[in-house]
């Protein structure tokens, strides 16, 4: 029997990084298929035909049956599509958190491809790419007109290949011509650093490497603070669109000695599935606050609900974006994958946040910079067409502004929640009280 793939992602407001993965089981088979059932696949067929022979200018047939059939799955929610076999392609590469490319983050700023940064030890770094950089050329081919997107595959190829990047640089009188050779470029999933007394821990998507990477964290920020200066440590999930089911649990059960960390709910009623917690806590009971925003979907918002409801950490910031359902991706072998959302979640107490989210123990808003004022920022999963409508959902919808500013003086979030650990600050909702963990009877 053909082996089926669970996905947990954001959705299409957070881009296809989201994407995770979990092996789990078959879903029930479905009714067969009735005499008008049959009929209306005619209809289907008679009109494709038709299309073909008589439309203006021939049509792909390719192209018609893959918009046929993400028609009918995007009709269902947000989250179902079909794949063709390079995007399912590339969904297996930013799951497993490695591929052939340069090792730069970038973004498009005036049609060009502008560097953030170059990685550490990676070939752009090597080769003397700059933060600030900005791509006009690869391999020869103008940037302008490409999308961000296309930008980034043309970058990307096999290991020990050349790529020739045509550079401008501010003070530099001509463009910079430069040969970087692809490598593999392993991303990081966890960032971290030590503020004086406290560990910080970003996570920024959940790939096969985040678990692994979130304990080479805790070790190193144990190694820099003695135990008896460590105030605690900030789990940061804003602006995490989700990732991989199995690491979220795995990610909640490095803070968590026992409790049901999450359960998926099928169409069957008897389709449960629990996931619990084992005993040790990485971080030996240390004080632990977690940051979450509109930004924060699917995998980082059980973590989240998972270390809010067994009173383990305090959430803070504003409400997460809504992401409470279950894909199962069904491999088509050279014709892509089909991705089907087959299941719900539910946080240890037994809440779904479909639609509705993680509402923090104490809400911080971070004020937007002048530039940024006026523009809609709010990401929710209430606010997507066709989404299907969670038990808890109400009139207020989920979702909240999805930004952090660059610099963390101006992270008023991350000022509050290193305020509360240094006992600058306080309120009722921390330290939590372990004994009065809500869970699921």
């Amino acid at each position: 029997m053909m082996r089926k793939l669970s996905l947990l992602f954001a959705g299409a407001l957070m881009g296809a990084s989201a994407m995770s993965l979990v092996y789990g089981a078959p879903g029930s088979t479905a009714n067969a298929a009735g005499s008008e059932t049959y009929k209306q696949l005619a209809i289907f067929g008679d009109i494709f035909e038709r299309v073909r022979a008589q439309y203006v200018t021939p049509p792909d047939d390719k192209s018609l049956v893959e918009n046929a059939i993400n028609g009918m799955l995007t009709s269902l929610d947000p989250h179902s599509s079909y794949m063709n076999a390079e995007e399912a392609q590339d969904m297996r590469v930013q799951t497993k958190g490695e591929f052939g490319g340069l090792g730069i983050e970038v973004t498009m700023e005036n049609d060009l491809v502008k560097v953030i940064t170059p990685i550490d030890d990676t070939p752009a770094a090597k080769a003397g790419v700059l933060a600030g950089d900005y791509i006009a050329k690869i391999d020869g081919e103008e940037v302008r007109g490409l999308s961000l997107n296309d930008a980034v595959e043309k970058m990307r190829g096999l290991v020990n290949t050349a790529i020739k990047l045509t550079i401008l640089r501010q003070g530099a009188d001509k463009p910079i011509e430069l040969t970087v050779v692809r490598d593999i470029i392993k991303v990081k999933a966890v960032k971290f650093r030590v503020e004086n007394d406290i560990g910080y821990m970003k996570i920024t998507s959940f790939t096969e490497k985040t678990h692994d990477d979130l304990e080479n964290a805790i070790d190193t920020i144990k190694k820099q603070v003695p135990n008896e200066k460590l105030k605690g440590y900030v789990l940061d999930l804003r602006l995490n669109p989700g990732g991989l089911l199995d690491q979220a649990v795995s990610v909640s059960d490095a803070f968590l000695n026992r409790g049901e960390i999450v359960s998926t709910r099928g169409r069957d009623p008897k389709d449960v599935t629990r996931f619990d917690a084992r005993p040790g806590d990485d971080i030996d009971g240390k004080p632990l606050v977690v940051l979450v925003n509109g930004g924060s979907a699917s995998a980082s918002e059980i973590v989240a609900g998972a270390l809010q409801d067994l009173r383990r950490a305090t959430v803070v910031g504003t409400q997460s974006f809504g992401k409470g359902s279950v894909q199962t991706i069904v491999p088509l072998g050279e014709n892509g994958a089909l991705r089907l959302t087959t299941a719900l979640y539910y946080t240890p107490s037994g809440k779904s946040i479909q639609g509705k989210g993680i509402t923090p123990d104490i809400k911080v808003d971070q004020p937007l910079p002048p530039e940024l004022q006026g523009r809609d920022l709010t990401r929710g999963e209430s606010d997507l067409k066709g989404h299907i409508k969670g038990t808890d959902e109400g009139d207020t919808g989920s979702g909240s502004a999805a930004y952090v500013p660059p610099e963390p003086k101006d992270d008023l979030q991350l000022i509050f929640a290193e305020q509360l650990l240094r006992g600058e600050k306080t309120d009722p909702a921390f330290p939590p009280n372990p004994d009065k963990a809500v869970l699921n009877q």
